[in-house]
């Protein structure tokens, strides 16, 4: 077991008594298995439990994080504890394929077993706001936002056993079904300097800390001066948090913080019994890890293209309609983890993928594109929407015009005399000025473009509003 894992597992909090009393029969470990059984488990496994592993690896992470700060593009912070940005994301960001530059994002690992976490609200007026806050599944389980009508003050978010006293001015308990989470705070900012400014007083009240800390007074924080970590080293693709290698080794840990859903019962009998004969016999481990790499080259791998999962849409759009609420949907949970991992609830945010033009073709920068909005028709939303383009990695490469998103929170986009909106991606800016005004510059080789609905309406929810075709340009 690596050190870290060790280091874990001393604050594990036992598995409910509940959960074992609900446990049908489990497999026979006096019977001897074989290595191609082992190796199916293993395979089988190393696909459905992929997310889990992945965010408790990003808890492991964090656990080594002494104080918040800055480290290259990105924020870091303790356990228990987030740190915020104060702007966009930097286009060097590699943690979190799929970023967003809508919105100023803050990040904070829970470890839920080591204390209960507060987490504030400050006021943010009529500002677009949702704080997303996710178990180990990736499901979300808290409600904060302006689509909440949540008001300002402090949350609390315990464990799935904590039985503790709710102190006096906490406005909202939410109890994770697991110990090990990941916060994500997302507050809306116009591309301008004006609201680059007033962004800025609201950020401060956001934080997160032990229940110990917590004194009823809302704390303040300057994210402008943080301290400088060393940065991550420089990668094309998103920084890897789950090893066919350690899976053996991870797993048990990960199951014991995620205790089944109803109906899984079998299925963590059926792992937990071929992991207790690999503990005791090296070749079954070496099996099951051989089925972790097959699945991973064979089934993980595959997900990480848009077009390889999701419900198809007219114009060879996707979108899924059960995100951070996955439930036993292994297919979709591993594949949008897999793609673009830390996706808000359905009401919360609404996504469309997409890597072809209207004709089927993948799109690439060789190519010019036109998205055309009839009038009235951008994304309905109560929120904000936009259109991101991603190169082959789901990142943004930077650009001459620092752009990677258009939509709400442009100013200056330009719309025809009839009120359509065209947006034109293309790698070169274009001739027209009008045309430049509403350019999304497209990165070198293959690309994606996805649209966020941030608080849909009905008319998207209820799928009778859809993306309108990428048109290949003469």
């Amino acid at each position: 077991m690596p050190e870290a894992l060790a280091e874990e597992a001393s604050v594990r909090v036992p598995v409910s008594p509940n959960w074992a009393r609900a446990m049908p029969p489990a497999p026979d470990t006096r019977v001897k298995i074989t290595a191609e059984y082992a190796k199916h488990v293993g395979r089988d496994a190393y696909f459905w439990a992929w997310p889990l592993v992945n965010m408790y690896n990003r808890r492991l992470h964090f656990a080594q994080v002494k104080e918040i700060g800055r480290s290259g593009p990105l924020m870091q912070a303790p356990l228990n504890q987030l740190a915020m940005l104060t702007d966009y994301v930097a286009p060097e960001e590699r943690s979190i394929a799929c970023p967003n530059q809508d919105v100023v994002y803050g990040i904070g690992s829970l470890a839920l077993d080591v204390s209960p976490v507060v987490i504030q609200v400050p006021d943010f007026g009529d500002r677009f706001w949702v704080y997303q806050i996710v178990d180990l599944r990736t499901d979300s389980f808290v409600q904060l936002g302006k689509m909440y009508n949540t008001t300002p003050g402090f949350y609390l978010l315990v464990a799935p056993d904590w039985q503790g006293d709710v102190p006096k001015g906490i406005t909202k308990v939410f109890r994770s079904p697991t110990n090990t989470g990941l916060a994500a705070p997302r507050i809306f900012m116009d591309d301008t300097d004006d609201d680059r400014r007033a962004i800025q007083s609201a950020l401060t009240g956001i934080t997160m800390y032990p229940l110990a800390d917590y004194d009823g007074t809302m704390k303040s924080k300057d994210w402008t001066h943080l301290p400088e970590a060393p940065p991550p080293p420089p990668s094309e693709e998103e920084s890897r948090w789950v090893f066919p290698d350690k899976f053996v080794d991870e797993l048990p840990l990960v199951l014991a913080d995620a205790p089944p859903l109803p109906g899984e019962e079998a299925r963590y009998a059926q792992v937990l019994a071929v992991l207790a004969a690999a503990k005791a016999n090296p070749e079954l481990k070496q099996a099951m890890t051989d089925g972790a790499q097959d699945a991973d080259e064979k089934l993980v791998t595959p997900l990480f293209q848009f077009r390889n999962y999701g419900q198809q849409l007219p114009h060879h759009w996707s979108t899924i309609s059960n995100e951070s609420a996955f439930g036993t949907d292994y297919f979709t949970r591993t594949a949008v983890a897999k793609s673009n991992i830390m996706v808000n609830s359905p009401n919360e945010t609404k996504y469309f993928y997409q890597d072809f033009d209207a004709d089927g073709a993948r799109l690439n920068s060789a190519n010019r594109y036109a998205v055309t909005f009839a009038k009235d028709a951008t994304p309905p939303v109560n929120g904000f929407w936009s259109l991101s383009i991603y190169n082959e990695h789901h990142f943004f490469i930077a650009n001459p015009i620092n752009r990677f998103s258009v939509g709400t929170k442009n100013k200056d986009l330009k719309r025809a005399a009839d009120g359509s909106l065209t947006i034109h991606v293309q790698a070169e800016a274009p001739s027209d000025p009008d045309q430049r005004a509403n350019w999304l510059p497209a990165p070198k080789g293959d690309f994606s473009l996805y649209v966020r609905s941030y608080w849909p309406k009905a008319e998207i929810t209820e799928g009778s509003w859809t993306p309108p075709p990428v048109l290949k340009v003469a």
